[in-house]
């Protein structure tokens, strides 16, 4: 399933709508469709009972309230924590969501890209969980910046595109793009995610079409910056306001 056409770029809604609603949680991601993402971004941990569920951190005290870590706690534990409230009153009683429940929001025709947090046997849980789901494995884009989890998960659910993680570079960033190129193809992924600081033009996205290599930019909430990207010819942009950054491309039509 192609990521994007000549004309216009993939957006996709990161951690959901988070601009506006609670991170990573079926609210955010459920407003993401409603902003009209053709994609949603969410993160996932493996609890201390091996359910799959979407949160970024390691730890629940910045959007739950519990100084604990994910996987020191059942899924029953987390279940009883608030992780809507700190974003606002109104969004009160937000769980954190299994990936389960996240699944089951993705409507026909749009993708989910799951980052997968380093955690010994995500992978196989992940398989799971996406087996058992109404999505299509190619609904879905496996990405992380742990090789190591992220080729398991490649060899687990093949049909699903993987994409690897890479922030700025303290080198060349010309090097390092030729290491990861040659990276992704010993390693069979799909392609990159960047982060937007990342030199990007229409060459280097020439080279990286030539290699059959997908680039997804994140997390932009900048119009000017998320206009450069859409001309080189990026194939998905990850921003935390769906809604508001393709009407900025699409100069308020």
């Amino acid at each position: 399933m192609p990521l994007s056409s000549n004309a216009e770029v993939v957006i996709v809604a990161h951690r959901g709508a988070s601009h506006d609603a609670p991170e990573n949680t079926v609210a955010s991601v459920s407003l993401g469709w409603s902003q009209h993402a053709d994609a949603a971004e969410v993160d996932v941990h493996l609890t201390r009972d091996g359910e799959v569920v979407v949160i970024h951190d390691a730890t629940l005290l910045r959007t739950a309230g519990r100084d604990a870590r994910v996987d020191a706690l059942t899924l029953a534990e987390i279940r009883r924590l608030d992780a809507g409230v700190w974003k606002g009153a109104a969004w009160r009683g937000e769980r954190v969501p299994t990936l389960t429940e996240v699944l089951a929001t993705v409507p026909e025709g749009k993708r989910i890209f799951i980052e997968l947090k380093q955690a010994e046997g995500l992978a196989p849980a992940l398989r799971r969980v996406i087996e058992a789901s109404p999505v299509m494995p190619a609904q879905v884009v496996l990405i992380s910046f742990e090789d190591d989890i992220l080729s398991e998960a490649k060899r687990a659910l093949p049909d699903c595109d993987a994409l690897f993680l890479a922030d700025v570079p303290e080198e060349a960033a010309e090097d390092k793009m030729s290491s990861l190129i040659q990276f992704c193809r010993t390693r069979r992924f799909d392609g990159l995610g960047v982060s937007a600081d990342w030199p990007i033009d229409a060459q280097l996205m020439e080279r990286l079409r030539a290699e059959n290599l997908q680039l997804n930019v994140w997390t932009v909430n900048d119009a000017h910056r998320a206009g450069e990207l859409l001309a080189a010819g990026v194939t998905s942009i990850t921003t935390d306001r769906p809604a508001w950054l393709r009407e900025q491309l699409s100069g308020g039509r």
